[in-house]
Formats: structure tokens, C-alpha cells, sequence
């Protein structure tokens, strides 16, 4: 799986990542919610991704809630030297599993110790400020209040580095007026491409923007034109979704999960498809046709 260099690198804050990544947010029980079925076997996978050439791993203590964290620290600490983990806050959960706001500067503070503890690290590479104004997707808003909260723990040393989540291009703006913003995280994705225009922005401006749900989320991306690109090119569906993102944008870093360890080389082996011209003219008509 050592082929992870063909999809190259970028910035991720002050640090250089390989461009293809892991998700660790399967890793926990149904629903994102209590520990996974098979603790060993996430383990393993964790293991697996590094040492396929995973530099960058994206999770948050909200993901069980703690135990993603926890088999992170389990799997991989002491942590490789050029292993950048992101964790995000913003969201608590419910005992019933629900996904809540958590923008208070005390829910915040303990976000970020949440966060230090269960990784074991003094502190944090990159915190994600998700927001979370509206549970369908970003929605406009300022979040200067909590921005300034995470930018104080960044100047008591416990964040190193902060990025954005689920948010709209103006709050980008107001965010980089507060604070250096290493990166973006919004849904996006072969056929949800309504952060186009913030992905070439963020492309001019040196920051990195890394979709969530890639693949589609809980909602597997379909298309029968991805599944003709797909069978043309002898790969699956899902690698020529994952490789079209790579080709979009040079400061596009992917981040797809898994539970699997098939997925897992699936997904990653897809750092080496190249896309022919007439194979992403059809994948970019895709959006226009849903």
C-alpha cells in the first residue's frame, strides 16, 4: 500500500501531509455512538493506514463519544514523528445518541482536554471549530465567540494550529480576520460540489480544504456514469470517486473511513489512479445530472 507519494502532498497548517488520509470516525459503534463490534480489528486497521503511508488522521473525542480517541492512543502512541492528527469540537452527544451544539467557552475548554487526554498528547496539532447553527449543513452566522475561545487555549500552548467545519465562505472570512485558519472541512463531494468556488479560493490562499463524506457519508455516492468511468478504468466506483477529488484541486486532502481492512486498501490504492481527460469530463458532468 506504500504508493500513498503518486497522489503528492500539501499543507496542512505548518505541517506537509501525504494528500490521501484516514477517517477514524467509523471506528466507533452504530451511529458513531459506544465501542465498535470489533476493537481489535479497529486497532489494526489504525496500524494498517500508517503503515500504508497515512500521515494524517481526522477524529474527535465526540466520535463514541471517546473511544475513536482512545483506540487512536491505543494503536498508535507513542505517535510517528510526522503523523498529524485533527480532532474537531463544537458538538456534544446525547445519551440517546443525538449530535448537539457545545459552543461555551466552559464546553469548549473541555473539549480540548478531552481531546489531550484520551490522545495523550500536551497538546493538540490541528482543533476543527465545528459549527453547528443549523444540523443540515453550514449556515450563516458569526462564530466569532467560540473562534475567540479555541484562539485562547491556542495561546495557553494546548492548539497548535485550528481549522473550520461546516461552514459557509463568509465565515471563513470572519474566522481568518481572528486567527490563521490551517484548514476547511464541509461536506463535498463527486456529485455535492457547492463549496467549488471555496475550494479555488482556499486554493489560492495556501489553505488546505478536506471533505467530509467523500464517499458520500451514510449515503453511498450512485451514479451509473461513475460506475461506467469505473469499469473502463478497472477500478471501483469508489476510487474513481476518491481520484477525481485528488485531481480537482491540488489543496484537496481526503480523508475516507473505514471499519474495513478491504475498504481500507481500496481506498487507499486509489492515491494511484490517474484519471484520463475524457473520464473526468464525464465525472464532472455528474453534479449538473443529479
Amino acid at each position: 500500500m506504500k504508493n500513498l507519494d503518486q497522489a503528492g502532498t500539501y499543507k496542512l497548517g505548518d505541517r506537509t501531509v501525504n494528500r490521501l488520509g484516514y477517517g477514524a470516525m467509523q471506528l466507533a459503534g452504530p451511529h458513531v455512538f459506544g465501542p465498535p463490534e470489533d476493537r481489535a480489528r479497529a486497532v489494526a486497521i489504525l496500524r494498517a493506514a500508517v503503515a500504508g503511508g497515512v500521515n494524517h488522521i481526522d477524529t474527535s473525542d465526540f466520535y463514541g463519544p471517546h473511544v475513536t480517541n482512545q483506540i487512536i492512543r491505543e494503536a498508535l502512541h507513542p505517535y510517528p514523528d510526522d503523523l498529524v492528527i485533527v480532532t474537531k469540537i463544537g458538538a456534544r452527544r446525547g445519551p440517546d445518541a443525538s449530535w448537539n451544539p457545545a459552543f461555551s467557552a466552559a464546553a469548549l475548554t473541555e473539549a480540548v482536554h478531552d481531546n489531550l487526554r484520551n490522545l495523550g498528547v500536551e497538546a493538540l496539532e490541528i482543533v476543527n471549530l465545528r459549527i453547528m447553527l443549523d444540523v443540515h449543513g453550514p449556515a450563516e452566522g458569526s462564530i466569532a465567540e467560540p473562534l475567540k475561545v479555541l484562539a485562547d487555549l491556542r495561546r495557553q500552548g494546548l492548539v497548535r494550529q485550528i481549522g473550520l467545519s461546516n461552514v459557509t465562505p463568509r465565515q471563513v472570512a470572519e474566522g481568518r480576520a481572528i486567527v490563521p485558519i490551517a484548514c476547511v472541512q464541509n461536506a463535498y463531494n463527486l456529485a455535492h460540489r457547492a463549496d467549488d468556488a471555496l475550494v479555488d479560493d482556499l486554493a489560492a490562499a495556501g489553505i488546505a480544504y478536506v471533505p467530509f463524506f467523500p464517499l458520500g457519508g451514510f449515503s453511498p455516492l450512485q451514479s451509473t456514469t461513475l460506475s461506467e468511468v469505473a469499469a473502463r478504468l478497472g477500478a471501483t466506483p469508489m476510487q474513481v470517486a476518491l481520484a477525481w477529488l485528488l485531481a480537482r484541486s491540488p489543496n484537496i486532502l481526503l480523508i475516507p473511513g473505514t471499519s474495513s481492512p478491504e475498504h481500507l486498501r481500496e481506498n487507499l490504492a486509489a492515491a494511484g489512479l490517474t484519471l484520463p481527460e475524457d473520464a473526468r469530463a464525464d465525472l464532472d458532468g455528474i453534479a449538473g445530472a443529479g
